[in-house]
C-alpha cells in the first residue's frame, strides 16, 4: 500500500486549508521605501509581505496625493513588483475618515497589480467592521476585481470588546494589535513607557488586550499580528520582542525598517530542532498509516500530527524545510 501524504489526512479543517502567510509584514509609506522593499533580500522568495501605508504615510491634507503616488510607484515598478513573491497590501484610512472610500476606489481602479489584502485601522466595534467590509465589497464589485482579504487593526476599546465577533467575519484574514492607539485611548492609565519593552508585555491592561486578540484569532482560525518594535535601530530588541510576541500566541509581526525583517523571520520561523522532531514524528506516523505512535516516550496522534505538519508547511514557505522532509513530503508540491 502506498504511503498516504500528510495533506490527505491532516488538512481536514478550514484552519489547516488556509494559506500560509509570511510571519513578517513590512510597511512602506512612500515610493522610495516601496522601491527599496521590493529589492530587499528574500523579496523574490516571498519571505515577507509588503504593506503600503496610506494612513500614516502622508501629512494632513496630502493623503490622496500620497495614495496616488504610492499606487503609481507600484504600477511603474511592476516588473520589480512582479518578481516580489510575497503578498502586497494597502493600509487605508479609518472608515470614518473622509479619504476611506476614495482610498478604496483608487486602489481598486488604478492598481495594475492584484492586491492581496487591505488593512483597515481604528474600527469601532463589530458593526463598524461590518460596514467597512461592505464598503470594500461594493467598491471591488464595481471595479470587477477580486475582493482582497481584510486585516483589521484592533486599537479602540470598542474593537477590543468585539474582537471575537470581528475575528469571525469570513472576509477577515488577520487582526493586528494597535498598541500605540490603544495606549492613548486609556488617557494616561497606561504609561508611555508601555509603548516600548518591557512595559508592552508587562503592563496588565496591555497583556490582557494582547491575549484577548490572540485567543480570538486562534478560535476563528485567523492570524494574530503583533505591533512593531518602535526602537527600529535596536535589532536585539526587535528579536526579543518577536520572541515575546510568540509567547503571547502571535503568528506574525509588523516591521517598520528593513533591518527588522531578519530577526522577525528568525523568531517566528520553525527552528532546526523543531523541524527535525517534526520530520521524524510525521515519518513514523506515515509508516503507521497515521494511527497513534509513541515517540521518545510520548504519545502522538492526529492532533499533534497537525501541529507538526503545520510547522513543516511554514518551514517550506520560509525555505527552512529539512532535506529529508523536502524529499518525502514536498517533492510533489
Amino acid at each position: 500500500m502506498a504511503a498516504i501524504h500528510p495533506a490527505e489526512v491532516l488538512e481536514e479543517t478550514g484552519a489547516f486549508n488556509a494559506p500560509i502567510w509570511s510571519p513578517c509584514e513590512h510597511y512602506a509609506g512612500d515610493r522610495r521605501k516601496l522601491e527599496k522593499a521590493v529589492g530587499l533580500p528574500g523579496a523574490n522568495r516571498g519571505l515577507f509581505d509588503l504593506t503600503l501605508d496610506l494612513e500614516d504615510g502622508a501629512e494632513v491634507g496630502s493623503e490622496l496625493a500620497n495614495a496616488r503616488d504610492l499606487i503609481e510607484g507600484l504600477n511603474s515598478n511592476l516588473a520589480s513588483v512582479s518578481s516580489f513573491a510575497g503578498r502586497v497590501g494597502f493600509r487605508v484610512h479609518p472608515p470614518d475618515h473622509q479619504c476611506f472610500v476614495e482610498d478604496l476606489r483608487l486602489i481598486a481602479n488604478q492598481s495594475k497589480r492584484q492586491i492581496d489584502y487591505l488593512v483597515i485601522p481604528k474600527v469601532c466595534g463589530a458593526e463598524s467592521a461590518s460596514e467597512a467590509i461592505r464598503a470594500t465589497q461594493r467598491t471591488y464589485s464595481l471595479a470587477r476585481k477580486p475582493i482582497p482579504a481584510i486585516q483589521f487593526f484592533i486599537e479602540t476599546h470598542e474593537a477590543l470588546s468585539d474582537v471575537a465577533a470581528i475575528a469571525r467575519f469570513p472576509q477577515v484574514a488577520f487582526l493586528t494589535f494597535g498598541q500605540m492607539d490603544l495606549t492613548s485611548a486609556h488617557r494616561g492609565a497606561i504609561p508611555a513607557s508601555a509603548m516600548h519593552s518591557p512595559g508592552q508585555f508587562t503592563n496588565p491592561l496591555l497583556r490582557r488586550a494582547k491575549l484577548e486578540l490572540s485567543a480570538a484569532c486562534h478560535a476563528a482560525g485567523k492570524i494574530p499580528t503583533h505591533n512593531p518594535t518602535l526602537d527600529y535601530n535596536d535589532i536585539d530588541q526587535t528579536a526579543a520582542d518577536a520572541i515575546q510576541a510568540r509567547e503571547f500566541g502571535f503568528l506574525r509581526m509588523m516591521s517598520i525598517h528593513p533591518s527588522q525583517i531578519a530577526p522577525i523571520l528568525d523568531a517566528f520561523s520553525p527552528q532546526y530542532d523543531e523541524l527535525s522532531e517534526a520530520t521524524e514524528i510525521l515519518l513514523k506516523a506515515q509508516h503507521k498509516n497515521w494511527g497513534p505512535i509513541a515517540y521518545e516516550g510520548k504519545l502522538h496522534d492526529r492532533a499533534s500530527y497537525r501541529f507538526y505538519w503545520d510547522r513543516l508547511r511554514l518551514a517550506k514557505r520560509m525555505d527552512r524545510v529539512l532535506p529529508q522532509a523536502a524529499e518525502i513530503f514536498f517533492k510533489l508540491n
